[in-house]
């Protein structure tokens, strides 16, 4: 799954664990989320995507779309 939480994270200029606090999960969990190596659970993409006033669909896309 491709996701774009990099760039979303950069323009609010915040690092990894600014993040993970804003969202109760471990600068790991965001880095793994990041990096492609997980993918969060439906919950998690529910609190992100509010966090970042985006639909779940405007952060994660399946690795074929592009």
């Amino acid at each position: 799954m491709k996701n774009h939480l990099k760039v979303l994270r950069a323009e609010r200029d915040w690092s990894q664990a600014d993040l993970a606090e804003r969202v109760s999960v471990s600068r790991q969990t965001i880095n793994a989320i990041e990096t492609g190596k997980y993918n969060p659970s439906l919950e998690l993409a529910f609190v992100l995507a509010a966090l970042f006033e985006r639909k779940i669909e405007d952060i994660f896309s399946p690795e074929s779309d592009t």
